[in-house]
């Protein structure tokens, strides 16, 4: 090849890079793919289409039951039960299924294997309590979402939704105020560095809630407290219809922060956001350094868990193939890594919230000494009275604290509370690790 033809090749591939669409982007065109064929009745046309949403979320156990219904509608009923089988081993449940309100299905009702496929979701909804409550929140109104702890004071940081401030909470439960959004938006994630004497923090005035101005609809910051006196140091504007809701800090203090409205991942620097990676995530979540290595993992609340390069941006997905608390080994069934609100590191596993799985729940996860597949998975609490929508955590020595019954399932689109819905007291909630 002449070097015309190897700049113009060289320059094809920059312009192709360049114009393929990011994650949020083609999600959005499999999905009016996948309505335009059904619309139209092209039965097969929607098949396909589900199973290119299945491949670019990484086999998320929505997606694979998404696939269950495309197959029942071409009437393969082999692939549908296998489909359906698959969404049960990763631990989930469709109450819809449940309750026999389903039209996809009705052909497979009388058939022994998907009755005990639906033996199999009642058995994950089986309540498990291995968790005990640490303290309650007093202030219903709160909607807690996000918890750290200031090792000075032996205290935690927890920030309100509705009330838009950070309160510091005791070991026993008893508020105090910290610090309040300097816009009167809603208060999201929370980071402290005890070591220099910062806490990070995040306000975004989610569009179409009723509790920030209209006119801020779409708008976010990254905020800097001091630790001591809760007195604004900083505040960094993120670029307009971004939801920076999630944080994570290096071991050299630096944020990163993750939007899960347009799916970047951003670091701090010098006082401002970069984005480091702006293609792979969907709705990026809490972010968690990796033990002795430069990458974080990024859980995406639509496509799992990913680690992020923080220099080169590049992103590899972990292997959810992996077996049980009985079986810790790999090639057992798929785990669930998707609906990840909160992640966290401790030993060689990880500690997720759950909020968008089926039932949600918490979970610990053992990895693989690559750090990139999972090889067990062990539910902490699932289906009790106590966690409602659970949210973040922290790891405290041999404890892992997390905010349950945070509220969000009564909160409407517009963060305001449902019809014939009631807010009552947050709860924090502590699992022995050790």
């Amino acid at each position: 090849m002449g070097k015309v033809q190897i700049v113009a090749a060289i320059l094809l591939w920059f312009i192709s890079a360049q114009s393929a669409p990011s994650a949020v982007e083609e999600l959005a065109q499999l999905q009016q793919h996948a309505h335009a064929a059904h619309v139209a009745g092209d039965k097969h046309g929607y098949l396909e289409a589900a199973l290119k949403v299945r491949s670019l979320l990484n086999d998320a156990p929505d997606a694979i039951e998404a696939t269950a219904n495309a197959y029942a509608e071409v009437g393969d009923n082999e692939h549908t039960l296998a489909a359906l089988n698959e969404f049960a081993d990763m631990g989930q449940a469709d109450d819809r299924l449940l309750a026999g309100k389903d039209k996809a299905f009705v052909a497979l009702h009388d058939l022994p294997r998907y009755k005990s496929i639906l033996e199999h979701f009642r058995q994950n909804k089986t309540p498990v309590a291995r968790s005990e409550l640490a303290y309650k929140l007093a202030d219903p109104g709160l909607v807690p979402e996000d918890i750290d702890f200031d090792p000075q004071s032996r205290t935690f940081l927890i920030t309100s939704v509705l009330e838009k401030k950070i309160i510091r909470v005791t070991s026993s439960g008893q508020i105090s105020a910290f610090a309040s959004s300097p816009r009167g938006w809603p208060m999201l994630a929370i980071k402290v560095d005890a070591k220099r004497d910062r806490v990070w923090a995040t306000e975004v005035a989610m569009d179409g809630f009723s509790i920030a101005p209209k006119s801020d609809w779409g708008k976010s910051a990254v905020l800097c407290f001091d630790l001591q006196t809760g007195a604004l140091r900083n505040r960094i504007e993120a670029p307009q219809h971004t939801a920076l809701g999630d944080m994570a800090l290096t071991e050299a203090g630096v944020p990163i922060v993750s939007d899960g409205d347009r799916g970047g991942v951003y670091r701090i620097d010098d006082r401002r956001l970069f984005l480091i990676n702006g293609k792979d995530f969907i709705p990026p979540q809490t972010p968690a350094g990796v033990p002795g290595g430069e990458p974080v993992m990024v859980p995406d609340y639509a496509r799992g868990i990913g680690i992020l390069d923080l220099k080169s941006g590049q992103v590899q997905w972990i292997n959810h193939q992996g077996g049980h608390q009985s079986e810790a080994h790999q090639g057992g069934p798929k785990v669930a890594l998707n609906g990840v609100d909160g992640l966290y590191f401790v030993d060689r596993g990880i500690l997720l919230t759950q909020n968008g799985t089926s039932p949600e729940r918490v979970v610990r996860m053992e990895l693989d000494r690559s750090q990139t597949n999972v090889t067990s998975e062990g539910v902490i609490e699932r289906a009790t009275a106590t966690l409602g929508d659970p949210t973040h955590g922290v790891v405290i020595g041999d404890w892992f604290y997390y905010i349950a019954n945070s509220g969000w399932n009564v909160l409407d689109e517009h963060g305001d509370v449902k019809a014939g819905e009631m807010l009552t007291p947050g709860l924090v909630m502590r699992f022995r690790l050790r």
